[in-house]
């Protein structure tokens, strides 16, 4: 600590005119802050304590930035492996998707070597696995949403921007729901650590369906409604059968479950993702 001392508090002169440097008390003992060793030794002093200050910055940054990076890869996997596809896998995973129990196959994702990724758990793309997740297919089926639901406005002769654009955001509402619904089932199974872009393929694949339903209501536009609501009903039934599968191999295989494996709760909480395509399906083909 330093204080500073003044030798003579009415003038800064003395009697014989040589002027009164003023002290500062530093560990007691008087210092004058003009000689040479003074200077140097407070400014040793800050440039240490600046220096602690700039070490501990760096170190809050540092674990700062690892937390951050740690949580990214827990909620939030990198995009580009959701688009590593070819057309043998597109062709594959439709067929899973639109019949899944002409999947006879298993439901599990391939893992890869532990030293890939540091020891880390992690799965191989989906150019390599049937069963990985991807954003290509939703992605793609969501923009063939839009456009066939413009098709049909036309047909229909209610067409106009604004009615696409309500059709465009119901699909996205929808795309979001159904996000908040599967969010919700995996974390009432105590699963919170699916990666979200996870969730929003898996909810995204509603999509394949819905372009089938909307393609066979243009196809049989003017035929009995029925035709039309037993290919949305079909399309009902595999979306529940297929979002049951893959939720009990998240919720049961890559992630940690509070329930066993038969509980009641786990069965009416995969019911309800099951009964909750039959509204959404039905929403989103409603086209006007």
């Amino acid at each position: 600590m330093y204080q500073y001392i003044s030798n003579d508090p009415k003038s800064s002169s003395n009697v014989s005119g040589n002027v009164q440097r003023p002290s500062i008390l530093m560990n007691g003992q008087k210092q004058n802050p003009y000689e040479k060793g003074f200077m140097f030794g407070a400014a040793e002093s800050e440039l240490i304590q600046s220096g602690l200050i700039g070490a501990y910055g760096e170190k809050i940054m540092e674990s700062g930035s690892k937390y951050v990076q740690s949580n990214m890869s827990r909620y939030f996997s990198d995009p580009q492996y959701y688009f590593q596809v070819n057309d043998d896998y597109v062709m594959n995973k439709l067929k899973v998707i639109l019949f899944p129990f002409t999947h006879k196959g298993q439901w599990t994702r391939i893992t890869e070597p532990v030293h890939v990724n540091q020891g880390k758990l992690s799965y191989k793309p989906p150019i390599y696995d049937i069963n990985a997740p991807d954003l290509y297919i939703p992605l793609m089926a969501f923009v063939t949403y839009v456009f066939l639901s413009g098709l049909l406005l036309g047909l229909l002769g209610r067409f106009s921007p604004e009615a696409l654009h309500r059709q465009f955001t119901k699909g996205l509402l929808g795309w979001i729901l159904q996000v908040m619904l599967l969010k919700g089932i995996l974390h009432s199974l105590g699963n919170d650590e699916t990666p979200l872009l996870d969730i929003v393929s898996y909810s995204g694949y509603a999509f394949a369906g819905v372009v089938i339903s909307v393609a066979g209501r243009i196809i049989l536009l003017g035929n009995p409604s029925y035709y039309y609501y037993t290919v949305i009903g079909w399309e009902c039934l595999c979306m529940a059968v297929f979002l049951v599968k893959i939720m009990k191999r998240v919720a049961f295989t890559e992630g940690a479950c509070r329930y066993k494996l038969y509980s009641t709760k786990r069965h009416y909480l995969l019911l309800l993702v099951a009964v909750a395509q039959i509204p959404l399906l039905f929403w989103l083909c409603n086209i006007y």
